[in-house]
């Protein structure tokens, strides 16, 4: 890794549809639908409704046959109404649906904590997709990691890197190019060190696959728009990122414009910068550099603390330089940028995406954004919102909501809304609220209590990673799980 400038990362190209990512294509953005895949008319028009907000590629699960089938009437609709988006078929649990999607669309996405390697499966659809020309990726999510590689390296970014080498190996054994590959966690530490420790193994077998980031369940709001900036902004920052979608428990098409701020942010970043240092940084491994233990934000005091202001159009970069440079190797820094944006979350997306990689990687121990035009109060929320998402300061209620599919089995944009009523009040505490069991209990397992669609009208509730109560009407849901909140003595009044 270049430390001192930005250098977007090699990538043999790959062609999605219409669309074509790596070598020097710009970055896609794409989203996902969260319609029943058995619905053409709904999933077609929300397709169209991503399309038109500029999202070049949309994924659809495809959890069974009759899902994977339906896709076809999909593909053909979307055509006849002038639509060229990139189609992607999302595959868990089933690996044999995998066939059948890649006979409709553009490229399909396996789980390789799901899909068998054995039997000869995945060779035989590496020869289906190279036949129609069909992109594949290898997709792993830290929540769903195969019994075998958890048993061996936990849910841990290296076991990541194991599951993903795996597959990538036998696509390259077949001489197979059309691939992508994903790292994603709603933690974003496990996800940054995830793509790192990825392209480090990547680069040592001589493998350039394009890379697509992103940040699971980030939630909703400026707090979910804060979340995927400092994780996907950390690996742009690094020029790692072919195609990136921001995952928002949102309507789909409101995904878009986030990913495509984020794209226009690090389409250019110039300058060179010394670093003196560099054996002071290690981007694989957390550590901190001082021995602050309370990053602080600007409107706390700041006696004892450095403040260094990025002046640069690479402010990542720039400040890493900086503090890498400075004659005391452990003395504690405030990084400060100031923004001309006229809107809250603009601002937030890119003072995150700027300041936020330099707290993940123990670098800053506080953060300062200068913005003339809004109250004091705004900034510091967006503040500590960024600490939040970098793990480094807990400070609000943590979310972890996935963005929902055709899986989910509830309204979770209305249901992630009443819970967060009952609940932001709460300090230091995590909840997860997840649409479905193919990556909630994995995905939360950080999480202090899950609220997890079992079925129709149905929800499971975790304390950590037990479940407390199975299969319960979700009319009482949100009451038991205040209850359980309050039984385990995690509950404050406002």
């Amino acid at each position: 890794m270049n430390l001192s400038k930005f250098i977007r990362r090699p990538a043999h190209e790959v062609r999605i549809g219409r669309v074509t990512i790596g070598g020097e294509y710009p970055v896609a953005v794409q989203s996902m639908t969260n319609t029943d895949t058995n619905d053409v008319t709904a999933s077609v028009a929300q397709i169209e409704r991503i399309d038109r907000a500029g999202g070049q590629i949309v994924r659809l699960t495809a959890q069974g046959r009759r899902e994977g089938e339906n896709l076809q009437h999909i593909v053909c609709q979307l055509r006849a109404d002038g639509f060229d988006t990139a189609v992607v078929a999302d595959i868990h649990f089933v690996p044999e649906v995998a066939a059948i999607a890649a006979l409709y669309v553009d490229k399909v996405r396996i789980n390789p904590g799901n899909y068998r390697t054995q039997n000869g499966e995945l060779e035989a659809l590496i020869e289906l997709c190279r036949e129609r020309g069909v992109a594949l990726r290898i997709g792993v999510n830290h929540g769903s990691l195969s019994k075998r590689v958890f048993d061996e390296w936990g849910d841990t970014p290296q076991g990541m890197v194991v599951s993903a080498m795996e597959f990538l190996r036998i696509c390259k054994q077949h001489s197979f190019d059309q691939v992508v590959v994903s790292m994603k966690s709603s933690n974003t530490r496990v996800m940054v060190a995830a793509y790192r420790l990825l392209v480090e193994a990547m680069d040592a077998e001589d493998m350039h696959y394009p890379i697509h980031l992103g940040v699971t369940e980030a939630g909703n709001g400026v707090e979910g728009r804060i979340k995927s900036a400092v994780g996907i902004g950390a690996l742009m920052a690094d020029g790692i990122g072919d195609t990136i979608r921001v995952s928002l428990t949102e309507a789909p098409e409101n995904e878009i414009p986030v990913a495509q701020l984020l794209v226009e942010h690090f389409a250019d970043r110039p300058g060179e910068f010394e670093v003196l240092h560099p054996e002071r940084y290690s981007p694989t491994e957390y550590r901190r550099r001082s021995k602050v233990t309370v990053p602080v934000v600007h409107t706390e005091p700041l006696e004892g603390f450095r403040v260094i202001e990025a002046v640069s159009g690479n402010p990542t970069a720039e400040l890493r330089a900086a503090i890498l440079n400075l004659c005391v190797a452990d003395e504690p820094v405030v990084v400060k940028r100031r923004y001309a944006e006229t809107g809250l979350a603009t601002l937030a997306v890119k003072a995150a995406a700027d300041l936020g990689p330099l707290l993940l990687d123990g670098l800053a121990d506080g953060v300062w954004i200068d913005a003339p035009g809004f109250a004091e109060a705004e900034i510091r929320e967006v503040e500590l919102m960024i600490l939040q998402a970098a793990r480094v300061r807990f400070s609000h209620t943590e979310y972890i909501a996935c963005p929902s599919c055709g899986r989910t089995l509830y309204d979770i944009e209305k249901t992630l809304a009443d819970i967060k009523a009952r609940t932001s009040h709460l300090k230091n505490l995590r909840i997860g609220v997840m649409g479905c069991i193919v990556n909630g209990p994995g995905e939360m397992a950080d999480a202090d209590y899950g609220y997890v669609g079992a079925g129709p009208g149905r929800i499971t509730l975790y304390k950590g990673r037990t479940i407390v109560e199975r299969n319960i009407p979700q009319a009482e849901a949100l009451d038991r799980l205040v209850a359980l909140i309050k039984a385990n003595g995690d509950w404050t009044d406002n």
